[in-house]
């Protein structure tokens, strides 16, 4: 379809909203999907009083509780029931932060709870009914100080934000209009639920479409078939971790390239924040995340032509909404939802000269894009007190530069490290080189404008109009 409409895309019709209700254990639910069931495994959970009441008070009574007791646990779960009917999505028990956690980036790093060092005339941070997130952090762009945190270490499921880090280490490795056809062996081990691109097998496929499936629809077919071009899931999930690790992100566990749940599978908003930043370093990198509608190639027609249909980025504050217009100064990064993760999202944005990070992890589910409205607050407030607080930590550079505590390195690297950074800020080839910042006029699929800036890879010293076209 050359028009650029939306065409029904892996077996469902593109919708800005989701029903909730339809999330199965385990699966993504911010996308359409093709899949029906769930194979992922789920911890068991305790029942709410209502719900033990309605269906658990005879076994509860079996099971060795008096039968006087069962009783009154029923009739409490009955009176209750109708005042609890506006919170069909609250968390029946919202888990404490770990006592201990990572404190790399500084002290209050590790420290639980929200970390804010205001000066006078700082704007008031959003309080805890505006921000529900389990874990979030706000930071600047370029300097990587943080301006303020909550449980930024705090290693959570991190479900398709997980894919920045996926980016980060297989993008450089091949050439964008590099063409794979692709096998059925390459999809295989997708999880049940997956958000999907439709990517068709035995078609092929230039490696910048399969980047645009990977960013804007999340798309977990396009990364098995990167993955299966790198070596297979295996030596991408080891790739993945290493890299993880030569960037101090010491929260982050990698299970699954897409981000799907898995047992173990954890990162952390801080480690997040790390993986946009490092990311954004490079220039197509840039591109797709800030991308907001692209054409995708479909089927082969009866003339042996393919037909393209259009896609669009999932990230609510860059492509917008019916209850959510796209935000100010947007460009990217990712963002994600499964069972175990709830929602996460990690933005960048730019107004004047600033540019800020966010990570929101795993905010409580009281109304439709919860994510993108808690990490849009968190940005607000966070262009208007730049200047007005201390900063409480910051997010640091590849363990190449800088060990997480605040010196360089144990073998005096500081000089090394020092002109790698100056060489970053004088590059213009992707590698410190322009963001683009896009701009979506109240949710339409066109863009209305676009905004070049330069990002800079500043590390701190130890002191302290329409939818881009695919390039075919």
């Amino acid at each position: 379809m050359g028009s650029g409409s939306i065409r029904r895309s892996a077996g469902a019709l593109f919708r800005g909203a989701l029903s909730a209700s339809r999330a199965k254990p385990g699966t993504f639910t911010d996308v359409p999907t093709t899949f029906s069931a769930s194979t992922a495994s789920t911890a068991p959970t305790a029942l709410p009083p209502s719900a033990a009441a309605s269906g658990g008070a005879g076994r509860t009574a079996r099971r060795g509780f008096p039968l006087r007791t069962a009783a009154a646990l029923a009739v409490s779960g009955l009176v209750a029931s109708p005042l609890l009917a506006g919170t069909a999505y609250a968390d029946p028990k919202v888990p404490a932060p770990p006592a201990k956690m990572s404190k790399i980036g500084g002290d209050r790093m590790g420290t639980a709870g929200v970390q804010v060092a205001p000066k006078p005339g700082a704007p008031a941070l959003p309080g805890p009914d505006t921000l529900t997130a389990r874990s979030w952090i706000v930071s600047d762009a370029e300097t990587g100080k943080v301006l303020a945190a909550k449980n930024p270490h705090w290693r959570l499921a991190p479900a398709s934000t997980l894919k920045m880090l996926f980016a980060d280490t297989v993008l450089p490795k091949f050439p964008k209009d590099e063409k794979h056809t692709v096998k059925p062996a390459d999809l295989a081990g997708m999880g049940v639920g997956s958000s999907l691109v439709g990517i068709k097998e035995n078609l092929s496929y230039t490696v910048h479409d399969l980047w645009l499936g990977v960013f804007l629809r999340s798309g977990n077919d396009a990364v098995h078939t990167l993955s299966a071009m790198n070596g297979g899931t295996k030596t991408t999930v080891a790739q993945m971790q290493q890299r993880a690790k030569e960037l101090n992100a010491t929260d982050t566990h990698v299970v699954t390239p897409d981000g799907y749940d898995a047992p173990g599978q954890v990162s952390s908003a801080y480690d997040l924040s790390l993986f946009a930043r490092a990311g954004l370093q490079n220039a197509d990198f840039r591109e797709y995340c800030s991308t907001a509608s692209a054409q995708f190639p479909g089927d082969k027609g009866k003339n042996g032509k393919r037909a393209s249909f259009g896609i669009q980025n999932t990230n609510r504050l860059l492509s917008g909404d019916f209850d959510i217009k796209p935000y100010p100064g947007i460009a990217g990064v990712k963002n994600g939802s499964t069972t175990n993760a709830g929602s996460t999202f990690t933005g960048v944005a730019q107004r004047g000269d600033r540019k800020l990070l966010v990570t929101v992890m795993h905010p409580e589910k009281r109304e439709h894009n919860e994510g993108y409205r808690e990490a849009a607050k968190l940005l607000d407030w966070g262009f208007a007190a730049a200047d007005k607080v201390e900063p409480v930590g910051r997010l640091v550079g590849p363990r190449s530069e800088d060990d997480g505590t605040g010196d360089v390195g144990p073998k005096d690297k500081k000089k090394g490290a020092d002109n790698s950074t100056q060489a970053a800020l004088n590059t213009s080839d992707g590698t410190g080189g322009v963001w683009t910042a896009v701009g979506i006029a109240g949710g339409a699929l066109a863009l209305v404008g676009a905004v070049a800036f330069l990002v800079h890879r500043r590390r701190p010293l130890p002191d302290g109009t329409r939818g881009r076209r695919p390039r075919r």
